[in-house]
C-alpha cells in the first residue's frame, strides 16, 4: 500500500475511532503493524498534525492538517446530521457507509466548540417502517449513471412479464417507500422509471452516452415542471 494511502487510512481512523486509541488498535484497523503506527504517527505529527498521547496510552487527533477548520452554525450543523443520519437510515449499503464517513469528516474539521455541539445534537433520526432498499444492483446502476454507460435491464413488468431494456440511466429517485431508476429506454425512445426491486438482472453495456445525461435530466424536469 502506497505510504500516502496508509496515512490517509491512519488519519480515518484517528478521526472516527473512540479516543484515547491504541497502537494496537490503530495496526489492527488499518492492517499494519504496530512499528509501522509509530513512524505514521510520527510522520504525521511532523507534517504538522496536533496528535495526543503517546505508546503504552494511546493517541487522539487533536487537530487534523488535511481538513482546515470549518464553521456552520449551530442549526446548519444540526441540518448536516439530520441529512447525513436520512442516508444512514433510507440509503443502500454504500451510501450508509458514506455517510457514515462523511460524518466524521465533516465533525472532523469543525472547531472545538461546534464539535461538542455535534456531539450533542438535539435532533435523531428513526423509522420504524425503513424503505426496503435492493442491494444488489445499486452500486451498478450508480456507477452507470457517473460513466454515463447505458445499462442492459432484466426487467420484472408490472403484470410479471419479464422484459428485456436497454437504457441511459440518469438518476436514482428515493420515493416514499420505493427507489426507482429515471433512464432514457432506447426501445422506447422516451424517459422511463423503472422500480428498482423489480429488477432481475443488470449488466453494463459498451455503449456510452455521454454528455447527454445533464441535457436528458434538464429536459425531463422542465417537462415535470410544465406538467408533463
Amino acid at each position: 500500500m502506497p505510504r500516502s494511502d496508509r496515512l490517509f487510512r491512519l488519519l480515518h481512523a484517528m478521526r472516527t475511532l473512540p479516543a484515547p486509541i491504541t497502537a494496537a488498535r490503530l495496526a489492527e484497523v488499518t492492517e499494519v503493524s504496530v512499528r509501522s503506527i509509530y513512524r505514521d504517527i510520527g510522520a504525521l505529527r511532523a507534517a504538522g498534525a496536533r496528535i495526543e498521547g503517546e505508546a503504552g496510552y494511546g493517541y487522539a487527533l487533536a487537530e487534523d492538517p488535511a481538513l482546515p477548520p470549518q464553521s456552520f452554525t449551530r442549526i446548519e450543523i444540526e441540518a448536516l446530521l439530520l441529512g447525513l443520519a436520512e442516508a444512514g437510515n433510507s440509503g443502500d449499503a454504500e451510501i450508509a457507509a458514506a455517510a457514515e464517513t462523511a460524518q466524521a469528516k465533516i465533525i472532523a474539521r469543525l472547531p472545538e466548540r461546534q464539535q461538542r455541539e455535534a456531539a450533542h445534537a438535539v435532533q435523531f433520526v428513526y423509522r420504524a417502517d425503513r424503505r426496503q432498499v435492493p442491494q444488489r444492483d445499486i452500486a451498478a446502476i450508480r456507477a452507470a449513471c457517473w460513466d454515463e454507460r447505458a445499462l442492459d435491464l432484466s426487467y420484472r413488468a408490472k403484470d410479471g412479464r419479464l422484459t428485456a431494456r436497454r437504457i441511459w440511466p440518469l438518476t436514482i429517485a428515493y420515493l416514499d417507500n420505493r427507489l426507482l431508476v429515471l433512464g432514457w429506454c432506447l426501445l422506447r425512445q422516451d424517459y422511463r422509471q423503472f422500480r428498482i426491486d423489480r429488477i432481475e438482472a443488470v449488466t453494463p453495456a459498451d455503449e456510452s452516452f455521454r454528455p447527454r445525461r445533464v441535457p436528458l435530466l434538464r429536459a425531463y424536469a422542465a417537462g415535470f415542471g410544465a406538467g408533463g
